[in-house]
């Protein structure tokens, strides 16, 4: 059996950096919520580990639901947008906030906004672990940043590849060999 750490080219971001940026990020969203109801949305799957470590940090009542989008395949380039899992919580009036692991092109947090819009919510707020803006799309604000990072296709802390790799304690770049042995 290999060592997905072993597939790692360089870490981008440390398990101590994200540990520390996710609870500034909850910090900020529980200022900016405080007295409210606030509906938490996930997007699934590479969300699940940020998701969970930031609602464990933030101290307000919530309600958690999430949404199946899936926007890649088997490799690394973005293919038709698809909705998996629809919501089952009532977002209508409610205070929402969106939570995706990286902005990239913005085509799927465009999307998802633009559904969950359509189910007339008080507000929607974007928090997305990370941002590559050198990919983006659409211009598709995030209210809440963990990292700016460079173009690079990046796996752990629930960033796949090919399904792998989302166990890793911190983010790293994918070396060029464990994605041509993937194809």
């Amino acid at each position: 059996m290999s060592d997905p750490a072993a597939d790692i080219a360089r870490v981008l971001v440390s398990e101590e950096e994200i540990r520390r940026r996710v609870s500034e990020l909850a910090e900020q969203v529980q200022t900016d919520f405080a007295g409210r109801d606030l509906v938490v949305v996930g997007l699934l799957t590479g969300t699940l580990m940020f998701l969970a470590d930031l609602v464990r940090e933030i101290d307000l009542p919530l309600r958690l639901d999430f949404i199946g989008v899936s926007s890649y395949r088997d490799g690394t380039e973005s293919a038709e947008l698809v909705f998996t899992k629809e919501l089952k919580l009532d977002v209508n009036g409610r205070d929402v906030l969106l939570v995706d692991d990286i902005l990239d092109t913005g085509k799927t947090l465009r999307a998802v906004i633009d559904k969950l819009n359509g189910m007339a919510p008080r507000q929607i707020r974007t928090c997305v672990l990370l941002s590559k803006k050198a990919r983006r799309e659409y211009d598709i604000p995030a209210d809440y940043i963990g990292f700016e990072i460079p173009d690079e296709f990046v796996v752990g802390y629930g960033l796949d590849y090919a399904e792998k790799y989302r166990n890793l304690p911190s983010i790293g770049v994918l070396k060029e060999l464990a994605v041509s042995r993937e194809r």
